[in-house]
């Protein structure tokens, strides 16, 4: 049988990779000048983690969790979100105690879903997760951040926020056995999928794209007329805050997330520019999570971007910068008895610039070097053959201009480049 990947869990392949590599390095320099911290944390934990933290009622724990038992019999799950990892980590690694955290993780997720175009079974988040601030401007700087980092990738014109207030635990409760009693009236009304979550989870009906039962919701009870005067206060200083720094949204009273952990201030970033799967970064506000998880109370508040729709969108929006294409800007070609020079060259150029230098390996004869030098994408390829290793010189060819070649001494070669590329 031929071996092949996972349904759902694809290879990244060499041409695709500086993509991503250009999205990552630009999310990451930009926490940085925020002040944010790289934390890593395993891809597996306790399963009790995701219980705990997500809710056992929840599509992610009762239908989409890789989760199995280990050799001693203890049940282990592939992180299907990062948000609950980062909080063990920080709480078992005395991060909170009277401290002020901003953190932010990347890497792989896991869910079984069904494979479609921007979400699949190992998909990519980068996550942003601050703790100790419990006011709206920390919920501000996500945002205020993140529309950054959108007019920085060139996408921000594709993309739009989304907010809402959930309010307390006890502010949903009470809205949520009211929202039970309007849609249990109507049960018969609701879709299929509806009436399962009516008793498990039933918030999510709001977010359901069934246009039926959309429009019975239209009369159903508002989450906003049962929330706490201080989440009421909590959401219309954020509302300044972003009014303020010129950042554009829209309340959204259905938006509740998919996850039991969320308070006060949730978010979306959404696009119609990839179809249907149109998230492209959300998060909220889940002050009561640390303390559900063993440490002290904590107030939290973070987001998670997808990198394969953020790849996507940017693909879709041509913002990708042509040069990400290239992976080597020059290419040596040493054609005969001179690897020795070649590779010498190499290692001057790669000290000197930062320049991608890639020494041809393979040998043949020089068209054959000069036709892999045009399949690497490089700017430039320099050929020593005897005579100009003989003079310590190389010709410099052009391979995407029209600029004619030359023979320079190699010690000019630096500042030559330098001034061309």
């Amino acid at each position: 049988m031929k071996l092949q990947s996972i349904r759902g869990m694809n290879d990244l392949l060499p041409s695709e990779s500086p993509r991503w590599q250009y999205l990552e390095n630009a999310v990451a320099t930009l926490l940085a000048r925020y002040g944010y911290s790289e934390i890593r944390f395993p891809i597996v934990e306790s399963t009790e983690l995701f219980k705990r933290s997500i809710g056992e009622v929840t599509d992610i724990v009762e239908k989409e969790m890789y989760t199995f038992d280990d050799r001693n019999g203890d049940p282990l799950t592939l992180r299907p979100e990062g948000t609950a990892g980062c909080v063990r980590a920080a709480i078992q690694n005395g991060l909170l105690h009277n401290q002020l955290q901003r953190l932010w993780y990347a890497g792989p997720m896991f869910r079984h879903e069904r494979p479609q175009k921007g979400r699949l079974r190992q998909f990519h988040q980068i996550g942003v997760e601050t703790f100790g601030m419990a006011g709206p401007e920390i919920d501000a700087e996500l945002l205020v951040m993140t529309a950054r980092l959108w007019r920085q990738l060139g996408i921000d014109g594709a993309v739009a926020l989304q907010i809402n207030s959930l309010g307390s635990a006890a502010d949903r409760s009470r809205y949520r056995a009211a929202l039970v009693d309007y849609l249990q009236a109507h049960h018969g009304e609701l879709d299929e999928d509806s009436q399962r979550r009516l008793q498990s989870n039933p918030l999510r009906i709001l977010d359901s794209k069934n246009s039926a039962t959309q429009a019975l919701l239209a009369d159903a009870p508002v989450l906003s007329d049962y929330i706490d005067s201080e989440s009421v206060d909590h959401f219309a200083r954020l509302r300044q805050l972003l009014d303020s720094a010129g950042v554009s949204y829209q309340v959204n009273q259905r938006l509740v997330r998919g996850l039991d952990y969320y308070s006060k201030t949730v978010f979306e970033w959404v696009t119609d520019a990839l179809g249907a799967q149109g998230t492209v970064c959300a998060g909220g506000r889940y002050d009561g999570l640390v303390e559900q998880l063993g440490g002290k109370p904590c107030p939290a508040v973070g987001l998670a971007m997808g990198v394969e729709r953020l790849v996507l969108l940017l693909d879709e929006l041509q913002q990708l910068p042509d040069s990400i294409a290239r992976q080597v800007d020059i290419y040596i070609a040493a054609v005969g008895d001179v690897a020795v020079d070649g590779q010498r060259l190499a290692e001057q150029l790669r000290s000197s610039g930062d320049w991608r230098v890639q020494l041809d390996c393979a040998g043949g004869s020089f068209k054959s070097q000069l036709k892999r030098a045009d399949r690497s994408g490089a700017v430039v390829a320099l050929i020593i053959g005897e005579d100009e290793a003989a003079a310590n010189s190389a010709v410099v060819k052009f391979l995407r201009s029209g600029t004619e070649q030359q023979t320079l001494a190699q010690s000019e070669l630096s500042a030559f480049l330098t001034a061309q590329l």
